[in-house]
């Protein structure tokens, strides 16, 4: 078994609970950040595409021009984060966490340097690593970086759960949907208000939750060499 399970239960150390949290808090707080920095959304490309539409539709090309480069650099994050499961297997969510820190020290020691395009362009690529490296709670398909699907399940189970019809655990997985879709609230939330009072520092808080994430993800490691 791979070093990445953890023994009791099989579950991918980069599936479980309290790193999912984590991630969907540093999600939350990206997004609030770039909106108040950049006018874009790290995550969100949905909101991104509408936005450059709307603003094309009007006319205004110029504002619609704005939303094109984190949509262009959420895929190169993406194609980076296939790479890395590619050619790194199992511990290519630990590499892209590594690679995320990176980026976000980077741009937090540029910021002042760098134009608004630079900085958006390096945290959409961050957004879609973690995007397309953690997809998954416990073996079961979530997001970290948006709630609309998190909620859809954890509703769905509810449901389920109401008429006889969920498996065992049900209301146990649809506690975790709920809980992501508010640790993303709770990270927006301390990014919007990070980002309006310590600018030049707020980046260092979704640091810290990834430095985290990856000792977790990486802590099996060392357990097996001892």
């Amino acid at each position: 078994m791979s070093t990445l399970y953890v023994a009791a239960g099989a579950i991918r150390r980069d599936e479980t609970v309290e790193i999912v949290l984590l991630l969907a808090f540093a999600g939350g707080y990206i997004d609030a950040y770039t909106w108040i920095i950049h006018g874009v959304m790290a995550n969100a490309q949905t909101a991104n595409v509408i936005l450059l539409w709307v603003y094309a539709t009007a006319g205004d090309w110029t504002k619609a021009f704005h939303f094109v480069p984190p949509i262009l650099a959420f895929a190169v994050g993406v194609v980076i984060a296939a790479w890395l499961r590619r050619i790194a297997g199992e511990r290519a969510s630990a590499i892209s966490t590594l690679v995320e820190i990176l980026l976000l020290v980077a741009i937090g020691i540029l910021h002042n340097r760098l134009p608004d395009l630079a900085g958006t362009l390096g945290i959409s690529v961050v957004a879609a690593m973690q995007a397309a490296a953690f997809t998954r709670v416990e073996g079961t398909a979530c997001s970290t970086v948006m709630i609309t699907g998190n909620m859809r399940q954890g509703i769905e189970t509810i449901f389920a759960a109401a008429c006889r019809g969920a498996p065992v655990g049900a209301l146990r997985r649809s506690g975790i949907f709920f809980a992501l879709c508010a640790v993303f609230g709770l990270g927006a939330a301390v990014g919007a208000y990070a980002t309006k009072t310590i600018p030049n520092l707020a980046l260092g808080i979704p640091v810290v939750a990834l430095l985290i994430v990856l000792l977790r993800c990486e802590a099996p490691h060392r357990e097996v060499l001892r």
